[in-house]
């Protein structure tokens, strides 16, 4: 066996993953992953919910995604395998505990592409000839369907010609996406900024409950989402350990500030009359089009054009990124023996074909029951949120079985910044409602169906690859899931408001420190943990 401390910084992993991409193409992944359509409704959305105290809700979001980019890029740099998210909790628990959050990651994945997609048709309405691709409630008509489908065949697409072509791609789309959106800003401050508007209907209107509420349920941390992006390609970066912390953290930064300047220039940029009857009212022509529709109402019509063509552009960016963060994730599972082995099949341009094809499925069918862009965004961020939960989870567990194993980079004060991500996250999902969650429990429980046949068919047939499921390691799993899900019922965003705001923050906080210290004590032992990282990593060089 492979001694872990010892794994070289040049890695292939088996399977035939190619090491083409490089410190930017690893940062535009991320970013381009972030700047998407939750800049196209995102600060629209907030300010009905929270008025302009969202400006707070995005401060805070900021802050809580932060933590977790900053757990995340240690384990990045220590393992950098493909979908990484995926797998950390497999390394650390075993396999019951890899099967769930792989599945959570995957969930998240496969989703967040045919939402992109919902937002360029939405977008696209503005043109008389795209206004009979979706009905009034925001659902697609025939020939709306007709189009997602197609534009999710072209993500399918350029990714087949791999992933270097992948990476400029995305990078000339990002360089786009990063232009637009500060362009917006700089010209509509230049031109219409009213102070006043900050505080004529009230800061915050609807108090601290509307300032958590949009944390998840406007898009905020929807649309800070994506970091991850350079942890799921960390299997074909050219250079893994010196690059993944700082394309994580850097595209946090650059997705952070960008976001937080946008939500300010639109609550200054709006004409009184389109809030007079208060923030939960906001309403003006275009409005279904927030930053093009005000761009127009303030006499920027030429600006307008360019950002309904941005809006083409800055969704496509994404949902492409995460078509191939879809296959990567269920190219770990598979490596991780909770999928079959055709997820991680590659061809010669090194591209899990299977899971790419998969990914075109899933997005297929997602168009059918998908509502819109709105309704959908509490949901995916409860599911990539309980995604990012495994990483503190798994971060404590290596902390304590294998504190010499090389990190590039070195979390300060990781003890503490671990466990308060965890409670970070789990409040995130807690803030997303009731409404939300109990429709998550039952998307979680399909994927113990999928993935758990699976395995029960892999250990019937004794198939070599077949997972070790390790009940003890993840005793604590059940009670994690099932005692949130709890509390949300019982709790005031949604829930039968038994607690009472402010208490429900302390009881969430009180029970997730409770079960990080819970499974980190029951976690799998450091030999364990060395057994499952050499299952999947091969010591070759990178292939070019």
């Amino acid at each position: 066996m492979a001694k872990v401390d010892a794994l070289p910084q040049a890695k292939l992993e088996s399977g035939g993953l190619r090491r083409d991409v490089g410190l930017i193409g690893l940062t535009w992944a991320s970013v381009g992953s972030i700047i998407g359509s939750g800049w196209l409704y995102g600060a629209e959305k907030a300010v009905v919910v929270a008025g302009p105290a969202a400006i707070i809700s995005w401060v805070i979001g900021t802050v809580a995604i932060v933590l977790l980019a900053l757990v995340h890029a240690e384990l990045g740099g220590m393992f950098p395998v493909a979908g990484g998210t995926a797998r950390y909790p497999h390394y650390a628990f075993g396999g019951l505990a890899g099967m769930s959050f792989g599945w959570f990651a995957w969930l998240q994945a496969a989703t967040v592409a045919p939402i992109e997609v919902e937002a360029m048709i939405g977008y696209a309405g503005h043109w008389k000839w795209a206004q009979s691709l979706q009905h009034a409630d925001g659902t697609l008509t025939t020939s709306g369907f007709i189009t997602a489908v197609a534009l999710m065949a072209v993500f399918v697409g350029v990714n087949f010609f791999g992933v270097r072509a992948l990476a400029h791609t995305n990078s000339a789309a990002t360089w786009w996406k990063i232009a637009v959106p500060l362009g917006a800003i700089f010209v509509i401050a230049a031109t219409n900024f009213h102070a006043s508007n900050f505080t004529s209907e009230g800061f915050a209107p609807f108090g601290a409950q509307g300032i958590l509420g949009a944390i998840s349920s406007s898009g905020i941390i929807f649309a800070l989402l994506g970091f991850e992006q350079a942890i799921q390609l960390a299997g074909e970066s050219r250079n893994p350990k010196r690059d993944l912390p700082r394309a994580t953290l850097g595209s946090v930064a650059i997705g952070a500030v960008i976001y937080i300047l946008l939500q300010v220039v639109f609550i200054a940029a709006l004409p009184h009359t389109s809030f007079a009857h208060g923030w939960a009212k906001l309403d003006f022509p275009g409005i279904s089009g927030p930053w093009a529709g005000l761009a127009t109402l303030v006499g920027l019509g030429w600006l307008g054009w360019v950002l309904y063509v941005d809006a083409i552009i800055s969704p496509g960016g994404t949902g492409l990124i995460y078509t191939t963060a879809t296959s990567r994730v269920s190219f770990g599972l598979a490596k991780n023996g909770y999928a079959p082995k055709a997820f991680a099949k590659t061809d010669k341009r090194g591209v899990p074909w299977f899971g790419l094809i998969m990914s075109f499925v899933t997005g297929v069918i997602c168009f059918l029951p998908f509502p819109s862009w709105q309704e959908l965004v509490g949901f995916i961020t409860s599911a990539s949120v309980l995604m990012y939960a495994g990483a503190p989870l798994a971060y404590g567990v290596f902390a304590d079985r294998l504190p010499h194993h090389e990190r590039p980079y070195r979390l300060p004060g990781g003890k503490v910044i671990s466990p308060l991500s965890f409670v970070v996250a789990n409040l995130i999902i807690y803030w997303a409602g009731w409404d939300t969650l109990w429709r998550l429990g039952f998307a979680i429980l399909l994927g113990y169906l999928l993935l758990g046949s699976y395995a029960w068919y892999a250990t019937a047939t004794r198939k070599p690859d077949a997972p070790r499921m390790d009940f003890k390691a993840a005793q604590w799993l059940p009670g994690y899931l099932l005692g949130l899900g709890l509390i949300s019922w019982l709790g005031t965003f949604g829930g039968r408001g038994t607690i009472p705001l402010w208490w429900d923050i302390l009881v969430v906080a009180a029970f997730s420190v409770g079960i990080y210290y819970w499974a980190r004590a029951v976690a799998s032992k450091p030999e364990a943990i060395e057994r499952s990282i050499d299952e999947v990593v091969v010591t070759e060089a990178p292939a070019h």
